[in-house]
């Protein structure tokens, strides 16, 4: 079931196909006693939207499956970030970066978050620290350029001064923009995030926002569909699309 998958990336309504083995990365559904369909359709609502395990429960138990907010806790932890691996939606990422950083409080202790987005919304990478300076910026940077494996083309920022002074370091020829009004994209990338933190009643830990979060928004940029100036017929069918990969990734059939 989960040998060589096809998989189109799905940027925009547009599908590029690439091949990957993912038989030693995926946990695989034996031993569970709910079937493959119910369990990617919980793990599919607890990222996909804002709500909280026992909703995700609820609902479930509308349409008679009876099943405890734990195991939806546990499917979650042990499914996301294994369905988030096999999105693939890197090689579809834009030449040009917005970076933007915003402060979050875990267990009543200020950290920063960091993220990267491309000039469609697509989440490149976040990351969770406890700075917020050189050292910091530094380190996206360079996970950036690993997980990208190439620079980009621009770099838009705000005015902070670290940015720049981590850029001169890791991407030297790379053009900057450092202007707050152009970074919108950026900031606004963080809205889904505040939403799940007031869902979840603040983050319990560091390492629990970056689990999370880079499951949650990788799943969320596969559902990123651009409905602006589209007809309504071709966004249905880039929907079903992205539907039928989902399919595929998890190797189960959409719940009736």
């Amino acid at each position: 079931m989960f040998g060589t998958v096809k998989l189109a990336a799905c940027c925009g309504g547009r599908g590029r196909v690439t091949e990957r083995d993912d038989n030693a990365a995926f946990p695989g559904y034996t031993g569970h006693r709910f079937p493959a369909e119910i369990i990617s359709h919980a793990v599919w609502l607890y990222f996909r939207f804002p709500l909280s395990l026992r909703m995700v429960e609820e609902m479930l138990a509308a349409r008679g499956i009876i099943v405890s907010h734990e195991s939806v806790r546990q499917w979650a932890r042990k499914f996301g970030q294994a369905f988030a691996n096999q999105i693939r939606r890197r090689p579809c990422a834009g030449d040009k970066w917005h970076l933007d950083e915003v402060a979050i409080k875990i267990a009543g202790k200020k950290h920063w978050l960091w993220r990267a987005v491309d000039q469609n919304g697509i989440v490149l990478d976040i990351l969770v620290q406890s700075r917020r300076d050189k050292r910091a910026a530094k380190r996206l940077l360079r996970k950036l350029l690993k997980k990208q494996r190439r620079p980009p083309r621009v770099l838009i920022t705000d005015k902070l001064a670290s940015y720049g002074a981590a850029k001169g370091e890791v991407m030297p020829s790379v053009e900057h923009r450092k202007h707050k009004g152009l970074n919108n994209r950026a900031e606004n990338s963080h809205q889904p995030t505040r939403r799940r933190e007031r869902q979840m009643k603040r983050f319990k830990s560091a390492g629990q926002v970056q689990r999370f979060l880079a499951t949650h928004d990788q799943i969320n940029n596969f559902f990123h569909l651009r409905r602006d100036h589209v007809p309504a017929d071709q966004y249905r069918a880039a929907r079903t699309q992205v539907f039928q990969t989902w399919s595929e990734i998890t190797g189960a059939a959409a719940l009736a």
